[in-house]
């Protein structure tokens, strides 16, 4: 069980030093010009660089939007910083925003409501400053993740940011929650006084103190497509797209512009992002098929072609990005963002041989991963079966501050996690599917091998049997998970 433990036991040994700068917006309240001055001194007391005004390498802006009303893109600092400023990298914008309690909860209300017409009216979901179609996003973020997750999409798009700080309160913080690209929001109460404003920057400092690991690198001869048409990964790739989809795993692909309409956005941020990735091991060719990065070009998970798919054969040696060959007579773009944890994690775990039959009824032995394929989304999981079923917990500092998505971090502390599976250890163990969730982000499972099933057809076949219970919303802090008198071990949020 994962219990609370001082704030200095739990910290990640990585975190670096910063250079940071508080430019607020034209419109701000009393709340966030105290709240400012505190945030400030947080992070001096920290150890971090705040400088007077942005100048030379800025790591992070923050600034100030109004709430429920939209700020013009030309102002935003998300698109104007660097040009403004004449800064020598393009700085992350966090926005602060204050929410009076009674506007809050009126929100949260409103959300509710509309959310449980049936079907939904596109009108309740139409504000100042969004896309015609923003509705479309809005509907079904809110159903995948509750009313705040609407409330989220809603504040990020009229403040023209990706990572706030939505501050409720009338005079003083009553408490704070943090948003993200892939939809986190958790909430940091003000009742830990000095430790609420620690604890704030403390998880900004560590989503900026690691980097993205998508420099993948193309090596070797491209695969030949004769070669290629003979492998039957790709095919069991596209089914397991398919029935994935038939329940519902991988929800609609977040894009910008169905959400605000801003010319500039190619420039600062992808056009979109698509919801979670999958790979299998490819025994024919020793390889990770897996699918591509949706920040490019769209991609519909639930029906997927081969010109979704990418060949990942390895991680660099310097771990910012995977090793990938491309295949003749194909479009090859990259693979998915979480492609490095993807290969990464078989590297402290066992291989095992398999027994391959070959086409004059001989046979042959090929070595391969002990885990089989790979699913990566962002969704939870309510249960599970232990009898068939393991969990592995990440190391504690990843549940008080969670790392996001594409990181090295988020790549280290997968491998770990599943490092320590006694599943996955001792491929004897007859649990065959191994899962850990990250908060705020979602899960990811592996499969061990099953002569007698196609990949991910354990993942379905779980599902279905309700030994896996999948679960829509994401855990934003610490949980467990407890035995209950069906024989499940059931989520228990522990804040």
């Amino acid at each position: 069980m994962l219990r609370e433990q001082p704030l200095s036991a739990i910290v990640h040994p990585w975190l670096r030093s910063l250079r940071v700068a508080f430019v607020p917006g034209p419109e701000r309240t009393p709340l966030l010009e105290r709240f400012g001055v505190r945030w400030l001194e947080t992070f001096r007391a920290l150890g971090h660089h705040v400088l007077e005004q942005p100048q030379g390498r800025v790591d992070c802006l923050f600034t100030t939007a109004p709430f429920g009303r939209p700020l013009n893109w030309r102002k935003a600092l998300l698109f104007t910083a660097r040009r403004r400023w004449g800064l020598e990298n393009t700085p992350t914008i966090l926005t602060l925003v204050h929410a009076r309690p009674d506007a809050f909860h009126a929100m949260l209300d409103h959300f509710e409501r509309a959310l449980q017409r049936t079907p939904p009216d596109p009108e309740d979901f139409a504000f100042e400053g969004l896309a015609p179609t923003a509705y479309q996003t809005l509907i079904e973020q809110g159903l995948r993740g509750g009313p705040i997750l609407a409330l989220e999409r809603l504040v990020q798009a009229q403040a023209k940011s990706i990572r706030v700080l939505l501050v409720v309160g009338e005079e003083e913080p009553q408490y704070a929650y943090l948003f993200d690209l892939v939809g986190a929001h958790p909430r940091v109460s003000a009742h830990l006084g000095d430790g609420f404003y620690r604890d704030l920057a403390l998880r900004v400092v560590t989503a900026l103190s690691t980097q993205e690991v998508t420099q993948h690198q193309v090596v070797g001869e491209p695969i030949p497509r004769a070669v290629w048409e003979t492998l039957t990964t790709p095919q069991a790739m596209r089914r397991a797209a398919q029935e994935l989809g038939r329940r519902n795993f991988f929800t609609r692909m977040v894009r910008i512009a169905d959400l605000v309409h801003v010319p500039a956005v190619d420039e600062a941020v992808a056009s979109q992002y698509s919801e979670g990735c999958f790979a299998t091991w490819d025994p024919q060719i020793s390889a990770l098929i897996a699918t591509i990065t949706g920040s490019a070009r769209p991609v519909d998970k639930d029906n997927i072609t081969e010109n979704e798919l990418a060949v990942i054969v390895g991680v660099r040696p310097d771990g910012k990005g995977a090793r990938v060959r491309h295949v003749e007579g194909k479009r090859n773009d990259p693979p998915s963002s979480e492609a490095v944890e993807m290969m990464a994690m078989d590297e402290p775990l066992p291989r095992i041989h398999l027994i391959r039959p070959g086409p004059d009824g001989d046979s042959t032995s090929v070595e391969v991963p002990v885990a089989r394929s790979k699913l990566h989304g962002h969704r939870g999981i309510q249960a599970y079966d232990p009898r068939w079923v393991e969990f592995v917990p990440l190391d504690p500092p990843y549940y008080h501050y969670p790392v996001s998505c594409a990181t090295e971090a988020q790549a280290r502390g997968i491998r770990d996690a599943f490092a320590r599976s006694q599943a996955l250890q001792h491929p004897e163990d007859p649990r065959k599917v191994v899962f850990t969730v990250l908060p705020g982000h979602g899960l990811v499972m592996v499969e061990k091998w099953d002569p007698d099933r196609a990949p991910f057809q354990l993942f379905w076949e779980y599902m279905d049997a309700g030994i896996l219970q999948i679960d829509p919303r994401v855990p934003q802090g610490l949980f467990t998970y407890e035995p209950g008198d069906d024989g499940l071990h059931h989520l228990r949020l522990l804040e």
